[in-house]
């Protein structure tokens, strides 16, 4: 799967979040679409079943950043590729926002269920022609199919994120995103060997990019981790959350790069002297000014 644009062409852009093709799509299409010839009289069809599978997962993928953007993210950016396609979110750091920001994805799947079931339906009821009602089962099955494989809770696809967030609620940032990346590692080896019993090299690469993302998950997880045990500030909390924030040069400056403590410069870099009005919680996001801040309790 693509890691940012690398080898992608721009679209289009729909509500400022710019959309993106990877090349590899092109090919996968011609592979895609000569498997599947003397599915129907004219090759058009299988045209249309492709573009088809391209629009339902633009439209997953318009789930995730829209619902980030309600929730105060951002989301900029949306990149297809051959088996699926990637919504760059940032939610706010917090489980809800983060939770609903991942379910929005698969829930349009969801609705979009019904609306193919009623046209397949209509078209054994009606008599549409055997092209039309083959055409409308394969779409049935496309959205049934990536609902289903996208709600496996592997992280990093949308079942593993989800269950990340719920035990977010329960266990903490840190600790939920360790053991969703853990059994991430375990599904992502389980399915390099479906990917081996099926010979199919696009699995591969699937399987290889959730065991990458699983990595990456993991060492984040351990830098959370080792971050949630450092010293804190004394008279400080965050207004929104209630958390102490941790002593360290973990604030960066944006106009000359230097990393400072922002709670013993009181939120002045002390390279170039930039005044920074707000101050970003590292734990929930919110970003208030130093005067804001004050003792928990």
């Amino acid at each position: 799967m693509p890691t940012g644009r690398q080898g992608s062409v721009r679209l289009f852009q729909f509500a400022g979040i710019e959309v993106f093709l990877h090349w590899s799509w092109f090919v996968f299409a011609v592979f895609e679409m000569r498997a599947r010839t003397g599915s129907y009289s004219s090759p058009s069809w299988n045209v249309l079943e492709y573009l088809s599978l391209f629009v339902i997962v633009l439209l997953h993928e318009f789930g995730h950043s829209l619902a980030c953007r309600q929730v105060g993210g951002r989301a900029n950016q949306i990149v297809l590729w051959p088996l699926g396609g990637v919504a760059y979110v940032d939610p706010p750091p917090r489980p809800g926002a983060t939770l609903w920001s991942i379910a929005a994805g698969p829930l349009v799947n969801v609705a979009l269920l019904p609306v193919f079931l009623t046209l397949f339906y209509l078209s054994e009821s009606l008599g549409w022609s055997h092209d039309v009602h083959d055409f409308l089962q394969a779409l049935l099955v496309i959205d049934g199919v990536l609902l289903v494989f996208n709600m496996l809770p592997v992280y990093p696809l949308d079942g593993g994120q989800i269950l990340r967030s719920l035990l977010w609620f329960v266990l903490g940032r840190a600790r939920s995103l360790l053991v969703a990346t853990v059994i991430g590692l375990i599904g992502g080896v389980a399915f390099i060997g479906f990917a081996l019993w099926q010979r199919s090299v696009w699995y591969g690469v699937m399987a290889a990019y959730m065991l990458m993302s699983c990595w990456g998950g993991l060492k984040h997880a351990l830098e959370l981790s080792r971050v949630a045990k450092l010293p804190r500030h004394v008279g400080y909390a965050c207004p929104a959350c209630k958390t102490a924030p941790p002593i360290g040069e973990f604030w960066k400056c944006g106009n000359c790069g230097r990393s400072f403590d922002t709670f013993q410069t009181h939120g002045v870099c002390p390279q170039c002297g930039m005044q920074y009005p707000l101050t970003r919680c590292m734990e929930c996001g919110e970003g208030r000014s130093m005067g804001e801040w004050s003792a928990p309790g």
